[in-house]
């Protein structure tokens, strides 16, 4: 199968060392608009090859996987549809579905587009920070599945399950409101605690940094990812983002009105409460 992957960084670099690690692409060609990237993409053998511009990508591909920031995703999308045959497929690899299935609802080639979302990642982004075997015990979210071809949906399940990753389905609506409450908000939540830190120790405070330990820097770790990648995800999901943060406010409120009233029975009973996420993740 000859894939393209369009977009290098973290995703699209990780997608082309797992393909490429499991046998499954005889051909991988890349497509990334930083000249530095691609350059470097190439070296690392995310890709065989490099593509001139977007029809010569798309052009000889079996699969067209389009891994580039939300924003720029829904202008991209329609444009590679335009450009692909009844026998090829499209996926994308966006972290939010809504307005990117709305851009292309009526475009004469959507039941060959299959929207996807692998649920892995890291904080870095680039090239470089391409990782075998990221995807790997991952879940694989296929969103709107009845608006797909049923071969084409067949074809990125069998591919991924390749890999392997777990595969479930969800519509685009309960996918943009279940990951703002498993991962956008994380992400919030950790640039917030950056910029707490740092307010701090710019008033002087540097030995918060000196005696920072494991439990802050894996808090904070996710305030490293890449503006580029998250404004678009949290301007795209924007009402979802929104009322998974009220909630969030509201908890931290509460315990906060805990500790000044020097309620630590009623402390450790809202900890305790929140042990059951053992439940969910082990």
């Amino acid at each position: 199968m000859t894939i393209t992957i369009i977009g290098l960084g973290l995703i699209g670099g990780s997608l082309g060392l797992g393909l490429r690690q499991h046998g499954l692409a005889s051909r991988l060609i890349g497509l990334e608009a930083n000249p530095a990237y691609a350059r470097r993409a190439l070296e690392l053998g995310l890709v065989d090859e490099l593509a001139a511009d977007l029809p010569a990508a798309v052009a000889p591909a079996d699969l067209v996987v389009v891994a580039v920031p939300m924003d720029a995703m829904v202008t991209l999308l329609p444009q590679v549809l335009d450009l692909i045959t009844d026998q090829q497929i499209v996926i994308d690899v966006g972290s939010t579905k809504g307005n990117l299935l709305a851009a292309v609802a009526q475009h004469p080639r959507r039941r060959r587009f299959v929207a996807v979302h692998p649920m892995a990642g890291t904080e870095y982004s680039g090239p470089d920070a391409a990782v075998r075997g990221l995807f790997e015990g991952k879940t694989l979210v296929i969103c709107d599945a009845e608006a797909s071809d049923p071969a084409a949906v067949a074809t990125v399940e069998a591919l991924f399950r390749a890999l392997p990753m777990r595969v479930t389905h969800l519509g685009a609506a309960d996918h943009d409101l279940h990951t703002a409450y498993v991962s956008h908000i994380s992400h919030l939540t950790s640039f917030a605690l950056a910029l707490t830190v740092l307010e701090k120790e710019r008033r002087g405070e540097q030995r918060i940094f000196d005696l920072a330990g494991g439990g802050f820097a894996s808090t904070v770790r996710l305030a490293k990812s890449a503006p580029a990648t998250w404004v678009p995800i949290f301007r795209q999901n924007r009402d979802n983002v929104l009322d998974v943060l009220d909630e969030h406010l509201h908890q931290l409120h509460q315990l906060r009105e805990l500790l000044r009233q020097e309620d630590y029975a009623g402390l450790a009973a809202a900890f305790e409460k929140a042990n059951a996420i053992k439940k969910i993740i082990p």
